[in-house]
């Protein structure tokens, strides 16, 4: 009993001394309820989703006023009508209303909801038929799942690159080893460079394995190239392996370091896009989720595999990942000591 109260009291008294770790412990509950409830503000409960596309007319008829009018309807303003027909195709959105002087309207004729919009909207009183053009999309549901998964490997690959690289480092370092390394001919950049390749070689081979393994039980569907989806993965795992760099290059701390990574990571897995669409949330949290490098890596994932998107169609998320990586080695290699 004598040993388990001094090595009790030993370790409360670490903790409070170490006082980065004791303010996360106090401080991140807080913030995660505190976002929670920015991003959820709007007490709406919206039944349907319209894809709203911009005419490039600037009257507005009354029939548009009177659709926008329909409560319990959410309307996403899109200026791609084909981006907006895939996302119909994939039950994504609803519907999708072109306003214009003969209205245009496109619904999938094997999505529920679709079929009720249409009854309450332009077969009842609210318009006459000469005023709206119907038109008709076909396509697979895209199941929750199958949405989902991109952002979970997303994730998966974020929690990985961060805490393999950057908390074993900091434990390296708290141990002696680092400075036993440092009596060696290896130099700085090799060490950090078998990091790097060892952890990316790790995340990709992992990712892998997830993906076979929800492909033999769930039987998600993938509409683009596999190959583009590891470009995806492995760009975004550099992006994430720099930044652990960047928490381990001076850190002595391992409960410190654990708690900025959970900092860099949390609010990354909570407002990304990897549990819910950011449609809809509020304006100012879908500007901030861009700051995100986790923001670029699911989007450029879900455009992949639920969409069928190239790498060219990507390319600006993949160029995101990319310059932060190039900061985050420079930052790293800039400010890493071996004590």
């Amino acid at each position: 009993m004598k040993r388990f109260l001094a090595l009790f009291s030993a370790r409360n008294k670490e903790y409070f001394r170490d006082r980065g770790s004791m303010a996360w412990g106090l401080l991140f509950p807080l913030l995660i309820v505190i976002g929670f409830s920015f991003a959820f503000s709007d007490t709406r409960q919206d039944v349907f989703k319209v894809a709203w596309l911009q005419s490039g007319e600037s009257t507005v008829l009354p029939l548009h006023q009177k659709i926008r009018d329909t409560r319990y309807i959410q309307f996403v303003e899109v200026s791609e009508q084909t981006q907006a027909l895939e996302k119909l195709r994939r039950h994504q959105v609803d519907m999708l209303i072109l306003p214009a002087q003969q209205t245009q309207y496109w619904i999938n004729e094997s999505a529920p909801k679709g079929y009720l919009l249409e009854k309450m909207l332009f077969n009842g009183e609210l318009v006459s038929s000469n005023e709206v053009k119907k038109q008709t999309v076909e396509g697979r549901e895209v199941r929750y799942v199958d949405w989902l998964l991109g952002g979970l490997l997303s994730m998966n690959i974020m929690f990985s690159s961060l805490f393999g690289v950057g908390y074993v480092i900091v434990r390296y370092r708290k141990a002696g080893v680092l400075r036993r390394l440092k009596a060696t001919p290896v130099s700085a950049f090799e060490f950090l460079s078998a990091q790097v390749a060892s952890r990316f070689l790790l995340t990709l081979f992992t990712s892998a394995v997830v993906i076979v393994g929800c492909r033999l039980l769930v039987d998600f569907q993938m509409f683009g190239s596999y190959f583009d989806l590891f470009a995806v993965f492995g760009v975004g795992s550099l992006c994430f392996i720099s930044l652990a760099l960047v928490v381990a290059a001076q850190v002595a701390s391992e409960e410190f370091a654990g708690g900025v990574l959970n900092v860099l990571s949390w609010p990354m897995m909570l407002f990304s896009g990897v549990w819910f669409s950011l449609e809809g949330t509020n304006p100012w949290l879908q500007k901030l989720a861009q700051i995100f490098p986790l923001t670029h890596m699911v989007t450029a994932a879900r455009s992949v595999m639920t969409e069928g998107a190239s790498l060219i169609q990507v390319a600006d998320h993949l160029a995101i990942l990319g310059g932060l990586t190039v900061l985050f080695m420079a930052v790293s290699s800039f400010v890493f000591r071996w004590e």
